[in-house]
């Protein structure tokens, strides 16, 4: 069986037309004529939507044609005995760690060292004229350096001004 008979099969399977079924999978109407007459074959962006509407629809099967259509056709997992279930590992998250804790709760015993924290350093203050410059504040520039700025700004005139629109038109000045 083709992927495009395949996907003739998941419509037939929905109970939808054609139409119907392009809007459910959000596809053009036109990508569901093209696949299902044969003329084009379905992108891997078209199966993924199909797969997302109808997750029941197992992937070997609409992709490959391998196995059963639906997962309800698998057999029971129940059915098998204990020894044969995997049981499934999951990572010990905190609440579990702490169940599994004996100590969770006790006193600590005597024997326990005992870690003292260093008494806290006395932060002498400045005043505002011994203040540093921090990172956060702006530096000054030196005198001569915005003496120099402004004598350079003063020797660059305009040449030309332009003016662009947001229709693609502008216009130009010139002093």
């Amino acid at each position: 069986m083709s992927l495009n008979e395949r996907i003739s099969k998941v419509i037939e399977y929905s109970g939808f037309t054609p139409s119907e079924f392009a809007d459910e999978v959000d596809v053009q109407r036109s990508s569901i004529s093209h696949v299902t007459s044969g003329r084009n074959k379905p992108s891997l962006e078209f199966i993924i939507k199909i797969k997302s509407r109808f997750p029941e629809i197992l992937w070997d099967w609409l992709v490959n044609g391998d196995g059963e259509m639906l997962k309800s056709e698998l057999p029971d997992i129940e059915e098998q005995t204990p020894e044969e279930k995997l049981k499934p590992t999951s990572l010990p998250d905190l609440f579990t760690m702490m169940n599994d804790d004996e100590d969770f709760g006790t006193e600590e015993s005597e024997n326990t060292v005992i870690f003292e924290s260093p008494s806290e350093s006395v932060k002498t203050y400045q005043s505002k004229a011994n203040e540093k410059i921090t990172d956060s504040q702006r530096l000054e520039k030196p005198k001569e350096e915005i003496i120099n700025q402004i004598i350079d700004n003063q020797q660059n005139k305009i040449k030309r001004i332009v003016i662009f629109y947001e229709n693609g038109k502008f216009e130009s000045f010139e002093p």
